[in-house]
């Protein structure tokens, strides 16, 4: 696999076709109307084991990541959650503890999740993972263990076009002024806290705040109220490239459908939202913005229809997800491998490149 790997610089020239060197057991291409985004590669030769094949590719496979977004491997075999384990090792040194939630999941094998458990009837904004925490993982890994009857597909979108194509205004107003992330737990709709942060130890609770500069405060009846600042948009930590990189817009009451958005402000106030992201300085984010931001979003979505036993591999920076409805049974996992601090790598005002 070393073959397809001599690129140019990341950055200078992405998503090149990919030369496959003779005697490969497989093919690279790419999907119907989607250009090179995701890379495709697929097994051809039956029964390929994605756990043996990916084993010692972790660096090649991450590179592949970075200058495509995202990579499809597509005709593998892959025996259950088990497997999966041992194919998210192999491409990328283990899967992560999910932590600081934010989506209802169920934990199938060692920090390997359901992607997520919110109802089939609902649509899952696009959305970088856990952009709003202060700790993000680098990839995200998705297996099709059992696709669904009709739909559920997972689009992904290019970041790299949705930056490019943010309103020069809107891009400065945000990075001169950052996103603070208000959530609030315990109050009979989303995750309670001691899902959120997997304890029911106050004291642990403020620790791990204290520790990520998340600034909290206990409230009536067990509540819980958290704060933090991240940045707008980030460098991404391989290509260097300047990425949007916040969940200003998912957060958001109003990216809600509307029935739930109407039920919500009507139990809530805006203070009391379970999560509701403003300016950095406390503003209310503009209505014009957040449907710009949402209308790229959407435009840049690409769906293609899961196989059972796929594996997506995503790089969380260059790329988001989202979900659709779907009916039937369907079970897509997801594992989250490899950290960064979001401030660590924060982008200011004038500093663009």
């Amino acid at each position: 696999m070393k073959a397809p790997l001599n690129a140019p610089p990341l950055g200078a020239a992405r998503r090149r076709p990919v030369a496959l060197p003779s005697g490969e057991p497989v093919s690279f291409s790419s999907l119907p109307d989607c250009g090179a985004f995701p890379l495709v590669i697929a097994a051809q030769v039956g029964g390929l084991a994605l756990s043996a094949w990916a084993a010692g590719r972790r660096a090649e496979l991450e590179e592949l990541a970075t200058r495509h977004g995202a990579v499809l491997l597509r005709g593998f075999a892959v025996a259950g959650a088990s497997d999966f384990e041992r194919c998210v090792e192999g491409m990328s040194g283990g899967a992560l503890e999910y932590r600081f939630r934010a989506s209802p999941r169920t934990e199938v094998g060692r920090h390997v999740y359901t992607a997520t458990d919110y109802p089939a009837d609902q649509v899952i904004f696009p959305h970088n993972e856990h952009s709003y925490s202060p700790v993000c993982p680098q990839y995200l890994i998705f297996y099709a263990e059992t696709p669904a009857g009709e739909g559920g597909e997972t689009p992904i979108g290019d970041n790299r076009e949705i930056t490019q194509r943010i309103d020069p205004a809107v891009k400065e107003r945000f990075l001169r002024r950052g996103v603070l992330y208000v959530r609030n737990y315990g109050a009979g709709f989303g995750l309670p806290w001691q899902t959120v942060f997997q304890t029911s130890d106050r004291a642990e609770v403020e620790r791990y705040c204290a520790s990520l500069g998340i600034d909290f405060e206990w409230k009536s009846n067990g509540r819980l109220c958290t704060r933090q600042i991240g940045p707008a948009m980030i460098r991404h930590p391989r290509s260097g490239e300047d990425i949007w990189f916040n969940h200003a817009t998912f957060f958001h009451v109003t990216t809600l459908p509307a029935p739930l958005r109407q039920a919500l402000l009507a139990e809530f106030g805006e203070e009391d939202l379970p999560p509701q992201p403003y300016y950095g300085d406390g503003a209310p984010m503009e209505a014009a913005t957040l449907e710009h931001l949402r209308a790229l979003y959407r435009q840049a979505l690409r769906a293609f229809a899961w196989r059972t036993n796929d594996v997506l591999l995503v790089d969380n920076v260059l790329t988001v997800h989202g979900r659709n409805p779907y009916s039937g049974f369907r079970r897509i996992l997801v594992a989250m491998a490899q950290t960064f601090q979001p401030k660590d790598l924060a982008v200011g005002a004038g500093e663009l490149r």
